[in-house]
């Protein structure tokens, strides 16, 4: 959403308070009455002493026994003539204290960077999560340890920071211009996907020099000492106090940069300051205790909901703090329902962020289910042109030829590079031991590749149409999450458990979570954005799910998980890809035959109606095609993003719009974009190999990028046509289409 065209406060209950100022801006002189007043002192006083239970309850867990007593003494000093148990109190003192200082300074950094990230950006979704902050500072921190590099605090921190502004600064930049805030979510989960993709691979590459960056990678408290905390903690009140600075600032561009600049605010500097410190205060989160997710955008949302029982917090200099403390709160409560829930031991294995995470993506949910629509994403004008059968035809054709080259270099490439009559004598059964290894192993993988490509991009073209969101997919709606959360729970509890039934597990999944996502969205229309948020969050909570389940089960052996987290073709063999390929031999004759309903459902809500199409059965019968072409595909290649959504845009940008066309096109695109990406894992790093999930998220996510980039010019030149047209008098004729 624009900037300057966006007059929204950053809380926007302000607006239906009577104390609030102009325009939902700063409140009124009414705010400071005593009864005003007194509702924010009781509110403190509650939040203080919440804040000290939990303070309490969390350094008293653990796998060693402690009570208040050994607390007392320790408070008091008594331990120092030894009469306290030595062994408690080295425990408290080189463990749990560091732990607890841990979580205060995370969680009133991240609250604190969360809400200034959401006034500055005037989008109460934003967040160091969905602006990649934090999966930039991460992946800075790990490409300097994958090359052994150790630095001290502060400079770690530094790292931290500039991946985290740049990774900020890209996401700005997207949504600036956009057409609602849904572009900043969708803009930050691309590129976080890309980064966490760049780090899974430092990750895989460099395993010796990243030894439990994995678990780290999830947000974890555990800390040996005070020492990061000692560096770090001054330049996190520093970066606090600056925003505290900045709030009477704050708080006049809230009414919008015009007011802001009358008054003598410049709303690009005052920006700029406060995205710095909130990096900054991100950054210094990230190096401590890892990237610990949605703590950014909890906090500042519970602030605001308390904000229309004590008005006085919509004012940024309490705003702020608010916040901070919130996130204090949020994260040692994470922190000790995690020990409570799972044990002592449990809670020092598994990462708190999993907890936060889980919890953020309630919020999310919640939020984008309560939330009214936020406005058009911008979509790709892939969807707005017909063309001819000639290009249909030639595109074909072209697409056809590519893949089957890409086959042919899939199969002759490798650690072990072939000839075509290596693979003509192994047709013949003439080959040679190790020619037949080779090419055992290696055809089912490409074949692998082939149809799960296929069946991915397909469901990506039906998930479109029938959300009518050109930026939706299946992963990004969460299907593929609940397929790979299915997968991995049966392999958790049945760790030998058939392909059968891994496969029907993660059908299982991608069909719980297609209903979820689309049954708290069909509620309100299916409105575009709406999917989009709850699909985000849902697919977010399974993959903290996932985790979960391998940091309690085998935390030891994160390649494991890697590789199944980021999809993979090894070891494949062909009847393990019956799932898919029956998939496909069942969706594409539907879809064919349903070619009519799909192109109709895809336009609007009241056409289909109008020319006898049931909406509802038809939408679920097209889900239910995209869920089980999501679930053959996870089921044969593990977890892979960004093929549903590259492909079909691709499709339609060459082909037009309709789905007879789009479909095969598709097909072939997917395909040929994982045969492509599994060659190339398998080759550049040979015989180290790279998981193709990564690949295709690093090759996906800039087109991505580079289409909402793309999607915001479109608009702008045609205002600036009509705009020369109006000053000329001329009329302004309608763009011709190219029909078939």
């Amino acid at each position: 959403m624009s900037a300057r065209t966006t007059p929204a406060p950053p809380a926007p209950t302000h607006a239906a308070t009577p104390e609030a100022g102009p325009s939902g801006g700063p409140p009124s002189a009414v705010t400071g009455r005593p009864a005003r007043r007194g509702r924010t002192l009781l509110l403190a006083l509650a939040a203080l002493l919440a804040l000290a239970a939990l303070a309490v309850v969390h350094v008293g867990q653990g796998t060693a026994s402690v009570d208040l007593h050994t607390l007392w003494q320790l408070a008091t000093g008594a331990v120092a003539d030894r009469t306290a148990d030595e062994q408690s109190a080295a425990v408290i003192l080189d463990s749990r204290l560091p732990r607890l200082a841990a979580g205060l300074l995370v969680g009133c950094a991240l609250g604190a960077a969360g809400a200034a990230l959401q006034s500055v950006s005037r989008n109460m979704l934003a967040s160091p999560d969905t602006l990649a902050v934090n999966a930039g500072a991460y992946l800075a921190v790990v490409a300097v340890a994958a090359f052994g590099v150790t630095l001290p605090a502060l400079p770690a921190g530094g790292t931290a920071f500039l991946g985290g502004l740049l990774a900020a600064g890209v996401v700005l930049g997207l949504s600036r211009a956009g057409a609602g805030p849904i572009r900043l979510v969708l803009a930050g989960s691309a590129l976080t996907l890309a980064l966490t993709g760049l780090s899974g691979m430092l990750l895989l590459l460099r395993t010796q020099q990243t030894t439990g960056l994995f678990a780290w990678g999830n947000g974890s408290l555990a800390q040996i000492g005070m020492q990061s905390i000692d560096r770090l903690a001054p330049v996190a009140l520093l970066a606090l106090a600056g925003l505290l600075l900045l709030g009477r600032r704050l708080d006049i561009l809230a009414l919008g940069d015009d007011g802001a600049a009358v008054v003598g605010v410049s709303p690009r500097l005052t920006r700029s300051v406060a995205v710095i410190l909130a990096v900054v205060l991100a950054a210094v989160a990230v190096t401590v205790a890892g990237p610990i997710g949605f703590v950014g955008l909890c906090a500042p949302a519970v602030v605001r909901l308390l904000s229309t029982w004590a008005p006085v917090l919509v004012r940024h200099r309490w705003f702020i703090p608010a916040s901070a403390l919130a996130g204090v709160i949020v994260v040692l409560g994470a922190d000790v329902a995690l020990r409570a829930v799972f044990g002592a031991q449990a809670g020092a294995e598994v990462p708190t962020g999993i907890v936060t995470t889980c919890f953020g993506a309630l919020v999310l949910v919640v939020l984008a289910y309560r939330s009214r629509d936020m406005g058009a994403t911008g979509g790709s004008t892939a969807f707005a042109r017909l063309r001819s059968r000639r290009a249909f035809v030639l595109t074909l054709v072209v697409a056809a030829v590519g893949l089957l080259g890409a086959v042919v270099a899939g199969t002759l490439l490798g650690d072990a590079r072939l000839l075509f009559g290596d693979v003509a004598n192994w047709l013949t059964g003439r080959s040679g031991s190790f020619v037949t290894y080779v090419l055992d192993t290696r055809v089912p993988r490409v074949a692998a590749a082939l149809t799960a490509g296929a069946a991915l991009a397909v469901a990506g073209a039906v998930v479109q149409a029938v959300s009518r969101n050109p930026l939706a997919e299946p992963g990004v709606l969460g299907v593929v999450s609940g397929a790979g959360a299915g997968a991995v729970t049966v392999l958790t509890v049945v760790p030998l458990a058939s392909f059968w039934l891994i496969g029907g597990s993660a059908l299982v999944g991608a069909a719980a979570a297609a209903t979820l996502v689309f049954g708290l969205a069909a509620r309100r229309g299916l409105e575009q954005n709406r999917l989009v948020l709850i699909g985000i969050g849902v697919s977010a909570g399974g993959g903290a799910f996932v985790s979960l389940l391998i940091v309690l089960t085998d935390p030891y052996n994160a390649t494991k998980a890697l590789v199944w987290l980021s999809g993979s073709t090894y070891g494949r063999t062909f009847p393990e890809l019956v799932p898919v390929v029956g998939a496909l031999v069942l969706a594409l004759p539907a879809l064919a035959v349903l070619r009519r309903e799909l192109d109709l459902v895809g336009l609007d809500g009241d056409t289909p109606r109008l020319l006898g199409v049931r909406l509802g059965a038809t939408r679920l019968i097209l889900l239910s095609i995209a869920v089980v072409l999501t679930g053959g595909a996870v089921a044969a290649v593990g977890v892979i993003g960004f093929v549903g959504l590259v492909a079909p845009h691709a499709a339609r940008a060459l082909v037009g719009r309709r789905h007879v066309r789009v479909i095969p096109v598709s097909a072939l695109l997917g395909a040929l974009l994982v045969v492509v990406s599994d060659t190339v894992g398998r080759t550049v790093i040979a015989p180290a190999q790279i998981p193709v999930g990564l690949v295709t998220a690093v090759i996906g996510a800039p087109y991505f990028i580079w289409l909402l980039w793309r999607s915001r010019a479109p608009p702008s030149r045609r205002r600036t046509a009509l705009s020369q047209a109006t000053r000329l008098g001329k009329p302004v004729a309608a763009e011709p289409e190219r029909r078939s």
